[in-house]
């Protein structure tokens, strides 16, 4: 079954509800067990069931562990299934996504401004990162209660330093709800793009929270240049010639179009420095579209912008087998993600040991164990042993904290209440402008409650089994830890004896 979930996954979270289901995968509002925090568990459907498949799932991992941004969602842990197909995805939670908000119809000025903003901070530490996500459109941008955006989805994403697109290149196939957002110069055939295809989409994406609908809904890859040429006009003969397509010229004669609607009549809600923007992204000459720096100091983001605060990639964002991915096959995308997982696996056992208070000196990996043991037991440096594994006993024995000893009331409380606080109501925008940023109102539509009284339910129960238990004074997993401190526990009590 496609929904069912290995026991590896469910010793680690606690499934709370499934939030959706895609060509690709399936989504899960979850609990993390052991850092009782709420997460998304995403499930990658047969991940490497062909070659744009497997470049895909590789892609979406190895960007996002690249990335580390305030609006760009973060990739916390990934782990292979069983089956060697499926592939499990833990990201940060984040309670609904921009295509539901616009939906819902809450967004005041003030926040459709802000969000925007957001958007384009992320593009920028992206451009500035030689990347271009490819695929912006509003169900990729996800939302919380405090109007934080994040950019998502980078399945499609791809390095302006490789510009060779070869057959089986995902964003020359149709792709029906990523068409709407498309720029120009993609859908007549481009064969080669520049960063101005995601300011094309923000355009399409301002546009859409304004009217709450989308700007081209095309039926088909023909008549979404209609309906773009419907807004923008019939475009020169040298904006045809800088899209640098053989077909584009032929394709966009044949349609013959006039320009039918001027941007006050699309856009008749749009104050007028809403529309000036507007206008300056939806340009169909790629190079006479706003640039994300330009963006950002336009004058409808005054309020927000801030250079000081709208960080960029210090370098290129680089991964393996962008330069040409041409002769990569199916197994080596595999092999590559599963040896990115064994040693992420790695990094983080040693964390959650340096966590507890192991010192340096103790984590020597063992060079005699078998091969299934090397991963999960950590030998002793005999050098220090007896002085440090005493120090370490006597500072767990003396301290109150989340390594060991009691959880005190406070901090059980503190936990239950977290969790509660997120089963209320999903959107609440509330908030004076002058306030800082937007706070999303407590709406009472049902189309975008969190939760049913099930789900209510569902998450008190869940608090329940996941609220902090009391832990032991030391909380070193191995075994043959455990067993030295005992030991070093009852010599040390002999010797107070005495």
């Amino acid at each position: 079954m496609v929904e069912e979930i290995e026991p590896q996954i469910l010793r680690k979270y606690e499934i709370i509800q499934k939030l959706g289901k895609g060509a690709y995968g399936v989504v899960w509002k979850s609990i993390d067990r052991k850092q009782k925090q709420l997460i998304a568990l995403k499930k990658v459907f047969d991940a490497f069931h062909n070659r744009a498949d497997a470049k895909r799932t590789f892609r979406e991992v190895m960007y996002l562990k690249n990335i580390e941004h305030d609006n760009i969602i973060r990739l916390l842990h990934v782990y292979k299934a069983e089956n060697n197909k499926d592939l499990y995805l833990v990201f940060e939670f984040m309670e609904s996504d921009l295509h539901s908000v616009i939906r819902a119809n809450v967004l005041e000025e003030s926040h459709k401004k802000y969000i925007i903003y957001q958007i384009l901070k992320g593009i920028k530490y992206l451009h500035s990162g030689d990347l271009v996500h490819r695929d912006l459109k509003p169900s990729n941008i996800l939302m919380n209660v405090d109007c934080l955006a994040k950019i998502a989805d980078f399945g499609l994403a791809r390095s302006l330093l490789s510009q060779d697109q070869d057959s089986s290149e995902p964003m020359n196939t149709e792709y029906v709800a990523t068409r709407w957002y498309r720029a120009p110069e993609l859908l007549l055939g481009a064969s080669r793009y520049t960063k101005a295809i995601d300011m094309w989409s923000v355009g399409c994406i301002l546009g859409e929270i304004i009217i709450g609908k989308a700007v081209f809904p095309g039926t088909s890859t023909l008549n979404q240049i209609e309906r773009i040429m419907d807004l923008t006009g019939k475009p020169k003969i040298e904006d045809i010639e800088s899209l640098g397509s053989e077909l584009a010229e032929n394709i966009i004669n044949s349609i013959g179009v006039n320009k039918k609607k001027n941007f006050n009549q699309f856009f008749p809600n749009a104050n007028e420095d809403a529309l000036d923007l507007i206008q300056k992204l939806l340009v169909f000459k790629p190079g006479g579209r706003l640039t994300v720096e330009e963006a950002l100091k336009h004058r409808y983001l005054k309020e927000y912008a801030n250079s000081m605060k709208e960080a960029v990639c210090e370098s290129s964002i680089v991964i393996q087998y962008q330069q040409d991915d041409r002769d990569v096959e199916v197994n080596d995308y595999r092999d590559a993600l599963y040896t990115y997982i064994r040693k992420q696996k790695k990094m983080d056992k040693r964390k959650d040991l340096k966590n507890q208070g192991v010192p340096k000196d103790l984590l020597i990996e063992s060079s005699f164990l078998k091969e299934e043991q090397k991963e999960s037991i950590l030998t002793i440096n005999n050098n220090n042993f007896t002085k440090s594994m005493l120090a370490i006993y006597k500072n767990n024995m003396n301290s109150n904290n989340k390594f060991g000893g009691d959880f005190s009331a406070a901090n059980s409380k503190d936990s239950s209440a977290k969790l509660r606080n997120e089963g209320k109501n999903l959107l609440s925008f509330q908030q004076d402008i002058k306030s800082g940023p937007p706070i999303l109102k407590q709406q009472k539509s049902t189309s975008i409650s969190k939760y049913d009284s099930a789900n209510q339910a569902k998450l008190s129960q869940s608090e329940k089994e996941v609220a902090p238990k009391k832990k032991s004074n030391f909380l070193i997993k191995s075994p043959l830890l455990a067993g030295l401190v005992n030991k070093f526990k009852k010599k040390n009590k002999e010797e107070e004896e005495k």
